[in-house]
């Protein structure tokens, strides 16, 4: 389908289901202030005064999927513990489906804890394990992903390298969705980025993309960067990637286009949850059927907003689509 204008979109994105399947986390934060050093070390003693639970990892792909007028069916491991029950509280009341959440007896929940003052970002202590599901666990993830496929239009894999995504898993889920046309989008880490065979669309950063390959080059090598795309794309056998630059903006190589969008001049105050916008964004325009352009343009726009914020937060659909509409890209 053609559109005629941006606001035809953004319409379109409230009639889409996407499944997001991989690792969550619980985004806690501590702000307070500094205003000694502790006697026992020299470290800043944070006298607190006010926490914040956050949905995190690909529960935050969750939020922006919402934002974005989309139904999130989210697939994921917790821990039977405290910060489990309350991950699944916040499912709920962010009116999030929790039916694709498998409680595990044997693993914790992801919870990484920032301690925050005057945005300063003092120090983060994480609580996890990265090992993978046991067979029992795996089980339950792969009967949740075959409920939920069959109301989804497409498929995000959110891959933070903490156990729930393994190479067999990746496979059986591509297959299902390859079987029933649904696309399959990525935002893989490092111990599965050569697994996502023949999926539709990649989205690693740079830094991922030269680890994952086990290349090296300098940043503004654009024909580097050119190159090593086409060697991914042979590799998974996929239809294209989308490349984060930072500062430089996104490329991508999609549908035998190939276009380097660049960054908008933005106050950046806290780059965390970027990504998650951004494949948010890329999963729903490829669902769409958008040109590769405006899969590249609405993603690094939509990215590039949320890090206006301090911590990781969802991007705002009006905000996005008043930004997008002043771009006439359409």
């Amino acid at each position: 389908m053609s559109y005629r204008s941006v606001e035809e979109i953004f319409e379109s994105f409230n009639n889409l289901k996407v499944l997001i399947i991989g690792d969550v986390m619980v985004d806690a934060y501590i702000w307070g202030v500094v205003e000694r050093i502790s006697p026992e070390a020299p470290v800043p003693v944070v006298r607190t005064t006010k926490r914040d639970f956050r949905l995190g990892g690909a529960a935050n792909v969750a939020l922006n999927v919402q934002s974005l007028g989309a139904t999130p069916l989210l697939c994921a491991v917790v821990g039977d513990d405290e910060s489990g029950k309350r991950f699944i509280g916040r499912l709920q009341e962010k009116a999030i489906s929790a039916e694709g959440i498998v409680v595990s007896d044997s693993r914790p929940t992801t919870v990484k804890t920032r301690v925050m003052t005057s945005h300063q970002h003092v120090v983060r202590v994480d609580e996890e394990t990265d090992a993978l599901l046991n067979k029992k666990e795996e089980a339950a993830v792969t009967q949740k992903i075959e409920e939920l496929i069959q109301k989804a239009d497409v498929v995000i894999f959110e891959d933070y390298d903490k156990g729930v995504l393994s190479k067999g898993l990746i496979a059986k889920a591509v297959d299902m969705a390859r079987a029933k046309g649904i696309p399959t989008v990525v935002d893989p880490k490092k111990r599965n980025f050569l697994h996502y065979k023949k999926v539709t669309f990649f989205k690693p950063n740079l830094k991922e993309l030269k680890e994952g390959l086990k290349v090296d080059f300098e940043k503004h090598d654009q024909k580097a960067i050119e190159k090593s795309v086409e060697q991914l794309t042979q590799k998974l056998e996929s239809e294209g990637s989308l490349i984060t630059l930072s500062e430089r903006g996104v490329f991508i190589s999609y549908k035998g286009e190939k276009h380097l969008v660049p960054a908008h001049m933005r106050e950046i105050s806290d780059v965390s949850g970027a990504g998650d916008t951004v494949i948010s964004i890329a999963a729903m325009c490829v669902a769409l059927g958008l040109p590769p352009f405006l899969i590249a343009a609405l993603s690094n726009l939509g990215g590039g907003l949320v890090c206006e914020h301090i911590g990781v937060v969802p991007i705002n659909k009006d905000s996005l689509l008043k930004e997008a509409s002043k771009q006439g890209w359409i």
